[in-house]
């Protein structure tokens, strides 16, 4: 007898933390330019516009990629695709360190994100294969947690590293790169050795374990179309398109608030190493809320409800954080708009795996995040022009709640197309036979 609820706690025991690992990594290495920014753009003669693009470029190598990424993850398997995209993403980072102008980090971000393309959407193709569908949403948002800390971490990280200015000859917004690339070269050696591909070839689960987990994957994917075995058909399935379009406004938002953010909080003027311990709390509000959301909406059969309230409650405090004139209620606002942008974030992939499965699944998933992250690309050039223009940094999260808001009206037609998820008690009981 197979007892599911130990089975899928030794299988998040083994993969999530050690996936969250290499996602705070990731993040760390496509966040810390937020923090070199305060220093490099004067070293290196840039203006904020220039600087944005050179930031946005890393979205426009990252979506080039995203596709065909995923479709040799499929081919090549997780542990030596990861390894490949960790080392590569590292060696760029550090390269990121001596950059000498503009057009060098123009080249180099995007190069790091051709490098780190496929990552995110490979992790959650990943736990399409050794998770059922009534676990995804929940572990979606574990693995995103490491995203807030990731943001926690690097903040306090990204400021005392620019205070190191001058150490062995190097800027503090060297070091930033130096610091923060090193570790995802040994991150990849280590993913090798020890990231199991598919539940068939791990070494911690017995036969029957593996038997159940296979059968009980069949008998959810049955149901699916059959184009979704097929990569690239999947990338013109209509809710894939819809999808990635409705996606855009999330990722918009994200970074157009966690690389913006440290320069809002030094325009009040705080220093650099106090800037990053403030970057702190609105990411430890963002961990809470991406453990309490999905965890809610794994268990209602209704998941659009849990994806809308976070990004309109996230889009009305980034307007409120833009009109009320005090600090420290702008700062308020701000922590709880980053909680309510990522909380429904893991919902939302929850919802692709409902239609894709396979390759299709691998295919659709990163179509879904290439499109959807260039919002990134959008808010990093936008969001420096409308400073420049306005001659206020907060303002710019006017343009930043208005995006949020459209992704939220379109998921509620997502939703309908999709249409209701079956609940754990309806596919089966905690303990199956086998």
């Amino acid at each position: 007898m197979i007892v599911e609820k130990e089975l899928i706690s030794r299988i998040t025991w083994r993969l999530m933390p050690f996936l969250g690992i290499l996602y705070l990594i990731a993040y760390i290495d496509r966040q810390n330019v937020s923090f070199a920014k305060l220093d490099m753009v004067d070293a290196l003669g840039m203006s904020e516009y220039a600087y944005g693009l050179g930031a946005s470029l890393f979205f426009i190598g990252y979506f080039i990629f995203e596709v065909p990424s995923n479709l040799l993850l499929d081919r090549f398997g997780a542990s030596k695709w990861f390894a490949r995209i960790l080392v590569s993403w590292g060696a760029v980072t550090i390269a990121l360190a001596y950059t000498q102008n503009a057009t060098m980090f123009y080249i180099l971000r995007f190069l790091l994100g051709a490098c780190e393309a496929g990552f995110f959407p490979g992790v959650l193709y990943l736990l399409t294969l050794w998770y059922p569908s009534a676990y995804r949403g929940r572990m979606v948002g574990l693995f995103m947690i490491f995203s807030a800390l990731a943001n926690a971490v690097g903040a306090p990280l990204g400021g005392m590293l620019l205070d190191l200015d001058g150490l062995y000859g190097h800027a503090g917004w060297q070091w930033v790169f130096l610091v923060t690339g090193i570790p995802a070269v040994v991150a990849g050696f280590v993913t090798l050795i020890y990231l199991s591909d598919r539940p068939e070839s791990a070494t911690f689960l017995n036969s029957e374990e593996k038997t159940w987990l296979k059968d009980r994957l069949a008998l959810e994917n049955a149901g699916m179309e059959a184009t979704a075995s097929d990569g690239f058909k999947a990338l013109v399935n209509p809710r894939v398109l819809l999808m990635a379009i409705c996606y855009i406004g999330f990722p918009l938002a994200a970074y157009g608030l966690s690389y913006w953010l440290p320069t809002i909080v030094k325009s009040f003027g705080v220093g650099n190493t106090a800037n990053g311990f403030l970057n702190i709390i609105p990411w430890v509000l963002v961990a809470i809320a991406l453990y309490a959301v999905p965890s809610a909406a794994d268990k209602a059969s209704s998941k659009t409800p849990y994806i809308v309230v976070p990004a309109v409650v996230g889009a009305v405090c980034l307007v409120l954080s833009a009109v009320i004139p005090n600090h420290l209620l702008q700062f308020a606002f701000l922590c709880v708009a980053a909680a309510g942008i990522f909380a429904g974030q893991p919902v939302f992939w929850s919802l692709p795996s409902r239609f894709l499965r396979g390759a299709g699944a691998a295919a659709g998933l990163a179509a879904i995040n290439s499109v959807g992250n260039l919002g990134g690309f959008i808010a990093q050039n936008v969001v420096p022009w409308i400073k420049d223009s306005t001659g206020s940094t907060i303002a710019p999260m006017f343009f930043l709640a208005a995006c949020l808001a459209a992704a939220a009206i379109l998921v509620l037609v997502v939703g309908r197309m999709i249409g209701r998820t079956p609940t754990s008690r309806e596919i089966g009981k905690a303990k199956v036979n086998v």
